[in-house]
């Protein structure tokens, strides 16, 4: 099965020399979701094992909340091979347990009917003391995420131009932090305003968590990615890769992943376990791969 981005154009005014087409109503919940958010719960739960508070930056929030059952998700189906697998699946490993409490907290009686997204998830998860910083610039998502946050005192949510923030933003005043980037990658260049801004924000703030999160369409983007990651100062670099198909030259995502600087420590020992796990889980086939890889350690 290969998993096809689904989008409407939309264009503004103030934002008319940007693409905002995708719509991840159309993907939630699918095999990259339950990937990133199982990772995304892991450093938070980490960040959470010190007293001091910490800020969560969030560069592409999306609308936060996304119903499993709308025409969107309905039409793809992505979420069945993905959370529906973890959601049914019995014995869970301990480290995906927090990820499922957020879902579950979505999902009041027990009925998978929602899905929440990284904003949702990190609401859940976080103190009353820690920080939310949300920005996305979809007009029709934007609204949606305002909506939700509109009676959180601890969250900022803004339509703003994401990766800017990894400039104006950092270093927090708490100097700890995790800083999301999950792009669309819709248009080539996100490739590159990845590696770009993120190398701006470290420069500001070399000792935060950011965890990156990106698609296998094309496996040659990714390692040029990856390449001009590996080029840059950052010292500390880990690679986590879940694969549904082997890769393919033909439309569509086979794979996905996420780069994760500054790792908790007991990350790679986590995801040791988890990783297997959830391959085994959403891909009872055994097609595909996973992947964990140190990209740069000192």
């Amino acid at each position: 099965m290969y998993f096809v981005y689904t989008t409407g154009l939309i264009k503004t005014e103030k934002y008319k020399n940007t693409m905002l087409s995708y719509r991840h109503s159309f993907h939630a919940g699918n095999h990259a979701d339950v990937l990133k958010h199982s990772v995304q719960s892991l450093i938070i739960e980490h960040l959470k094992e010190k007293e001091k508070n910490f800020l969560y930056l969030d560069t592409h929030a999306g609308a936060g909340r996304y119903q499993l059952r709308s025409e969107h998700a309905g039409r793809t189906g992505e979420y069945l091979a993905g959370v529906a697998k973890i959601w049914q699946a019995d014995n869970p490993p301990s480290e995906i347990c927090r990820y499922l409490d957020a879902i579950k907290a979505c999902n009041k009686d027990n009925n998978l009917r929602y899905y929440p997204g990284s904003p949702l998830i990190a609401q859940y998860l976080l103190r009353a003391g820690d920080k939310i910083h949300l920005t996305e610039l979809h007009p029709t998502d934007y609204p949606l995420l305002r909506k939700e946050f509109a009676h959180n005192k601890q969250a900022k949510v803004q339509r703003v131009d994401g990766y800017m923030q990894l400039k104006s933003q950092l270093p927090p005043a708490s100097r700890r932090g995790l800083i999301f980037i999950d792009p669309s990658y819709e248009i080539k260049t996100d490739y590159q305003n990845v590696v770009t801004h993120l190398q701006e924000g470290y420069q500001r703030f070399a000792n935060g968590i950011y965890a990156i999160w990106y698609p296998v369409v094309l496996r040659q983007r990714i390692k040029h990615m990856l390449r001009a990651l590996q080029n840059g100062k950052i010292k500390h670099m880990l690679q986590i890769e879940l694969a549904v198909q082997p890769d393919s030259n033909h439309h569509g995502m086979t794979a996905s992943g996420m780069i994760v600087i500054n790792p908790p420590w007991k990350l790679e020992r986590q995801m040791k376990t988890l990783l297997p796990w959830l391959h085994q889980t959403m891909v009872p086939s055994g097609h595909g791969h996973t992947l964990l890889k140190w990209l740069a350690k000192e």
